[in-house]
């Protein structure tokens, strides 16, 4: 079965002061699923976005929203984001204290869910949840920060559960965020992701100054992914 490969831009490396226009450009581009960082403060050493901008841009987009949790806890935020217009909500293992729990709440709230793992946590979280995932995102960098650069051992973390997946037989996505960009997205699809969250690689220079520069990105993403 061919893979379908699904590009999911952060809009935490957007113009925040016309987010609408962003994402409405971003996927008039070619782009598959708006992709939310979330982030507290305390559980990441930064602090973004809440449910109300998720609210906000429901009406101005029906793109897939794509809602990663970068919270502890994580239980009292997700029917806020749920409600708010979320199509999926991630959130990290160590944030929850009892994960199966999490998972089915998210589904309650009528959510596709998903684990995320940052780069040194263990994928044995997905030993009793594999039933219950709809994607697992690999964390190709400490999460926290935009910009950062892609840490190359995550490509064999990815090959590891490209093997659970297909082992399962389930229909779940693998999700890779962190330093993706035109120059290696075709090496982490070969490795066996299909959803790709790229931040600075596609928000990265002024819009203003290039107004095809999106077209231009996801253009040259594409054309890399036809190789994989």
């Amino acid at each position: 079965m061919s893979r379908q490969f699904r590009i999911a831009p952060s809009i935490l490396s957007a113009n925040f002061a016309k987010l609408g226009q962003e994402v409405n450009d971003v996927i008039a581009s070619g782009t598959d699923i708006v992709h939310f960082d979330v982030m507290d403060n305390h559980y990441v050493p930064n602090l973004t976005i809440g449910p109300l901008v998720c609210e906000s841009l429901r009406p101005v987009t029906d793109a897939f929203i794509d809602v990663h949790l970068m919270v502890k806890p994580v239980d009292r935020i997700i029917p806020d984001f749920a409600k708010a217009g979320a199509n999926m909500i991630t959130f990290h293992p160590e944030a929850s204290d009892h994960i199966d729990r999490t998972l089915a709440l998210i589904k309650e709230c009528g959510c596709k869910a998903g684990l995320v793992f940052n780069p040194a946590t263990s994928l044995s979280y997905l030993d009793h949840v594999m039933d219950k995932v709809d994607m697992i995102l690999l964390m190709s960098v400490n999460p926290g920060f935009g910009g950062q650069k892609f840490i190359p051992e995550t490509l064999n973390k990815i090959r590891a559960v490209r093997q659970r997946i297909d082992a399962s037989g389930r229909d779940i996505w693998l999700e890779v965020d962190g330093g993706v960009k035109v120059d290696n997205i075709a090496e982490i699809a070969r490795a066996g992701a299909d959803v790709f969250v790229a931040g600075s690689a596609i928000f990265g220079s002024p819009k203003d100054t290039d107004p095809n520069r999106y077209d231009t990105v996801v253009a040259a993403m594409r054309a890399e992914l036809a190789k994989a």
